[in-house]
């Protein structure tokens, strides 16, 4: 019998589009010194992904996860959105989902791979649950754990939590990295925008003047001109 993940890359293969792969491979910064790469990319459609994994929802949490470690970003992609469907939709398996992930966090090594997946993942198995791993996570070394961190609150601001984002948010005020200024902006933004803007104030009223200048930015997007401009002028530049 065919294995599942052997069968999964034979349906991926036959959708391959040269030219897409250079234009994805260039959007998601691949070059030597950038923060993807050596990522391979095969030029396939997100859709398309989504369609495979659609079909293969059923498939053994053990089966897909052989797919996590491919060097091709399309097949990670792909086994993430099957994860994430799986953990949706069967309550039985959402533990070993949950596991299988952070097991293979080396392998969720792009912005698309962690922000189609993190929240519905992570922070949704951690809705009743301890959050420690959060503050593990935004403390490694690595830029994608990190961004897994911050990304997972997502799950908590849907529920009208806002306290861990905020926590996490002030572990990672000072990261050096572009990415997780935008992450973090854009989780703060959410929480003024779904739990209130008084309680993303909570921490810009307390940080604006240190918050890298991309953090305030995107944590501002859905503020009043004036209000907006208020902050700006008194953030700086992150050195």
């Amino acid at each position: 019998m065919e294995r599942v993940s052997n069968k999964i890359m034979a349906e991926l293969q036959k959708l391959k589009n040269d030219e897409k792969a250079k234009i994805l491979q260039r959007f998601f910064k691949t070059g030597k010194g950038e923060y993807g790469e050596g990522d391979v990319f095969w030029g396939i459609q997100v859709p398309e992904m989504k369609r495979i994994a659609s079909v293969h929802k059923d498939d053994q949490v053990e089966s897909v996860a052989e797919l996590l470690s491919n060097k091709v970003h399309e097949v990670r992609f792909t086994a993430l959105q099957i994860l994430t469907a799986k953990y949706a939709h069967r309550p039985d398996e959402r533990r070993r989902v949950y596991e299988v992930y952070l097991a293979n966090t080396q392998f969720i090594n792009n912005w698309d791979l962690v922000d189609c997946s993190c929240y519905k993942i992570v922070g949704e198995h951690l809705l009743d649950k301890n959050r420690d791993i959060l503050r593990t996570l935004a403390e490694s070394k690595n830029l994608w754990e990190r961004r897994i961190s911050i990304v997972s609150t997502f799950a908590f601001i849907r529920n009208r939590e806002y306290e861990d984002t905020l926590k996490i948010s002030e572990l990672l005020l000072h990261d050096t990295h572009d990415l997780m200024h935008k992450a973090v902006g854009w989780m703060l933004r959410e929480v003024g925008k779904r739990c209130g803007r008084e309680k993303e104030e909570i921490f810009l009223k307390k940080y604006h003047k240190v918050m890298p200048r991309t953090m305030l930015r995107y944590s501002l997007e859905h503020f009043p001109k004036e209000l907006r401009d208020y902050y700006m002028k008194r953030g700086k530049e992150f050195k």
